[in-house]
């Protein structure tokens, strides 16, 4: 019998030992913040699905007078020693994939620590020279026009000699189109540059998209002040106002580190960057300085915005409280004279007078509208 009972006491704390683990994951504090996309900042995380997702690889390969576009292809078929040394490559390799990284990178020499900052998720935006390969890792940003948020996707760039391999998870998404574009075209500036300022172009169009996503948070901005100042109901207001200031700081913290990656690649004298080219990074350099001074301004209009609406919500707190006041200021005479009246004493003025009720009733309303006259008149309302 003993033996049973303790049997049974140990399958309770078992049962009890695995919901606690069970619940415990589920009860995630950060959670309930609700700023999972703001406070993820783990670079080692794994992209989701990176092992079962086929990858998609495409090639560009062109001189001023020519260009040749290849799909399809597989990781294992790619390596330089079969790049000509009078062409410019372009290898675009969509959907991140653990085993096309890890063979691309195998062909090409990539080193494990390039590799590691394509497989990880949401790095931080930086540029580095490793094996006689410049790399840059950065986020294109999209507005989501259907929950109205910011998303991003990690881009990283390796460039070589003559070639530049990009890495990009979403196939769908894509500001890289009007580039494959001009590279159809003959004797553009982008066919007859070099890789380096095919990066640069690449560089460009994602900085340039960044107002645009800046521009839809202006357009919230907007609209969010006008709700505040017509809208008598401002509660969804202010879930607008903390939602629009998420998406700020998400936007700063992908959006800032760009500026330092573009220093470096101006101040690096690596011979993969020509210096006729340098002047192109700086122009983008200036840009982001730009992108980085408008966020900063639309944060202190945010603020600005709760400001006001604390403003607001006093200033009806305080109609409130004013037209309470009143109520009982006005009501305060007619308690004192009912109160008077219903004291336990015999003798009272009036108390048995045929007109006694009469009369209080009259004092009841004559002091509150002499009341009100005289509020009326020192401007009190």
């Amino acid at each position: 019998m003993l033996t049973f009972v303790l049997v049974i006491i140990s399958g309770m704390k078992d049962l009890k030992l695995e919901m606690s683990k069970k619940y415990l994951k589920s009860f995630n504090p950060v959670d309930l913040l609700r700023t999972k996309k703001v406070l993820k900042h783990n670079p080692n995380l794994p992209i989701p699905d990176i092992a079962t997702r086929n990858s998609v690889i495409t090639m560009h390969a062109y001189t001023a007078h020519s260009s040749e576009f290849i799909e399809n292809l597989q990781s294992e078929d790619i390596a330089i020693s079969k790049f000509e040394a009078d062409k410019n490559y372009w290898l675009n390799l969509d959907i991140i994939n653990q085993k096309s990284v890890e063979d691309l990178g195998n062909n090409i020499g990539l080193h494990p620590l390039i590799i590691e900052d394509i497989l990880s998720d949401n790095q931080r935006p930086k540029a580095d020279e490793i094996d006689n390969l410049y790399t840059c890792v950065l986020h294109m940003l999209y507005y989501n026009e259907d929950s109205h948020s910011v998303e991003s996707e990690q881009v990283t760039f390796v460039l070589g000699k003559n070639f530049l391999i990009t890495f990009q998870d979403d196939a769908i998404r894509d500001l890289f189109d009007p580039i494959r574009e001009r590279i159809k075209l003959p004797n553009t500036r982008i066919r007859l540059a070099g890789s380096d300022y095919l990066m640069y172009s690449l560089i460009d169009i994602i900085v340039d998209n960044y107002f645009v996503v800046l521009d839809k948070l202006a357009l919230q901005i907007e609209e969010a002040e006008e709700k505040i100042l017509t809208i008598s109901s401002i509660d969804y207001t202010m879930k607008q106002i903390n939602e629009i200031r998420k998406e700020l700081m998400f936007f700063k913290r992908n959006v800032t580190p760009v500026r330092e990656l573009l220093s470096a690649v101006i101040r690096s004298e690596t011979v993969l960057i020509h210096s006729t080219n340098i002047k192109y990074f700086k122009d983008i350099y200036d840009h982001i300085v730009q992108a980085n001074d408008l966020c900063e301004t639309y944060r202190d209009v945010i603020a600005n915005i709760r400001d006001l609406y604390f403003s607001r919500s006093n200033m009806k707190m305080n109609e409130v409280m004013k037209f309470l006041a009143i109520v009982t200021t006005l009501l305060a005479p007619a308690t004192v004279i009912g109160g008077i009246f219903g004291m336990n004493f015999d003798k009272i003025p009036y108390l048995h007078d045929q007109n006694g009720f009469w009369i209080a009733t009259f004092l009841m309303i004559s002091i509150p509208v002499l009341m009100l006259y005289y509020f009326h008149k020192k401007g009190w309302f």
